[in-house]
């Protein structure tokens, strides 16, 4: 077949590369900045017959108007490309907020060799070995999946805007929603679409997704405090762990419980599970709280909670809020009017702002109060200096992590 590919910097090139590989002649578009593949121009005077776009892509593009042949996500190119060589169990995790959590949590339960791929990175388990990092488009589940058959193991795949379905299982986490493809589309109805082609589907109890085989998380658990009880056909227990208490934990151990009761799996190992690096992390340097809470996910629900915990575990101590944007590949932004939102609604004695949308916020603010920093990196060392001992240092910087 003849086929176009769209933007070859959110996985398209893999793809392309992959159906070129299957003996296709392709051509691919960097439809956002003109590097790479072929020309707009060249690829506007060519005849294809079936052409392949992100879902997040501008509608209103050219090549999609000019092209008039069948035209599909890469999200199902990638399930196209799979084919029947897929791992198995073969997990699929989407959502807006704790993707990489409950990928996490379920991958801790999981039996024998398989492949964890999340933000933080690709891992080869129960070793739990760095084998490389890439995004979470659904491009990178391509090398993921080669990963897993080559150990004849398992896979849980975090992937962004939705799923491919080629999977035993999709999770979707969260209902919390934001405006993609040039603001046109709904990012939680394209995931709601995409799941609607996996096997089974676990969900948040507020989310439906009319699936005939969904199982929300109420269905199979109820947690009270640090307490998780767990039923789900004969299987029956709980477990206890105080990260419960935490919103950025209580849903995602939630539906890891039920999805690894849907697996076969006994949840009860949850209990030993422990806080990720920029995932609600506590920490303390010196008499100094640390809630680390940079991470894909952040937003300004998730920083205001970030601050909350902070305050209640050191209350009337003042706090220093960390915040911004560092990683411009995240595709769900932390807008300037959000994080100006998420600071308002804290409070924060003091402000490191990170990244260059979110220091363009500084003019008119109180230089002693506010400063700004390229990374988190280099954030954290102005926080100490502007925290007084024993107060708290709140990081809520979004980027890959």
């Amino acid at each position: 077949m003849r086929l176009l590919v769209l933007d070859t910097i959110h996985g398209g090139g893999v793809i392309a590369a992959a159906l070129a590989a299957q003996g296709h002649q392709v051509d691919a578009v960097d439809v956002y900045r003109g590097e790479g593949g072929v020309p707009e121009e060249v690829a506007m005077e060519q005849q294809y017959d079936l052409l392949i776009a992100p879902v997040h892509l501008d509608p209103t593009h050219p090549l999609l108007h000019h092209h008039r042949c069948p035209a599909i996500t890469h999200h199902q190119a990638v399930r196209w490309i799979l084919g029947n060589q897929v791992p198995h169990p073969f997990i699929e995790v989407t959502g807006a907020q704790g993707k990489t959590t409950t990928a996490t949590a379920l991958a801790f339960l999981m039996k024998g060799p398989g492949i964890l791929h999340t933000s933080t990175g690709t891992y080869q388990y129960p070793e739990k070995k760095l084998l490389f990092q890439s995004s979470i488009t659904p491009a990178s589940e391509i090398a993921a999946a080669e990963a897993a058959l080559a150990i004849d193991g398992w896979m849980i795949a975090e992937v962004s805007l939705g799923v491919t379905g080629a999977g035993d299982l999709a999770i979707l986490t969260s209902g919390n929603d934001y405006r993609c493809a040039a603001g046109t589309r709904s990012a939680l109805e394209e995931k709601i679409r995409s799941v609607a082609t996996a096997s089974i589907v676990v969900a948040p109890l507020d989310v439906q997704t009319a699936h005939p085989h969904q199982v929300s998380v109420d269905q199979a658990t109820t947690i009270r405090d640090d307490q998780c009880q767990f039923t789900y056909q004969r299987t029956t227990g709980h477990f206890k762990n105080t990260l419960l208490l935490l919103p950025a934990y209580h849903s995602p151990l939630a539906l890891a419980t039920t999805a690894a009761l849907i697996l076969g799996l006994d949840p009860s190992g949850l209990g030993g599970f422990e806080p990720l690096d920029g995932r609600m992390k506590i920490s303390t340097r010196g008499q100094t709280l640390i809630v680390d809470n940079a991470n894909s996910g952040v937003s300004r629900v998730t920083t205001r909670e970030a601050v909350n915990t902070a305050r209640s575990m050191n209350p009337k101590m003042p706090v220093t809020l960390v915040i911004g944007e560092e990683a411009h590949a995240v595709c769900e932004g932390f807008s300037p009017r959000e994080i100006r939102a998420a600071i308002a609604e804290t409070w924060p004695a003091s402000v490191v702002l990170v990244g260059e949308k979110a220091r363009a916020l500084l003019s008119g603010l109180p230089d002693d109060q506010f400063l700004a920093a390229e990374t988190l990196a280099e954030a954290v060392p102005m926080a100490e200096k502007l925290t007084p001992q024993g107060g708290s240092i709140v990081l809520a910087v979004k980027m890959w992590r």
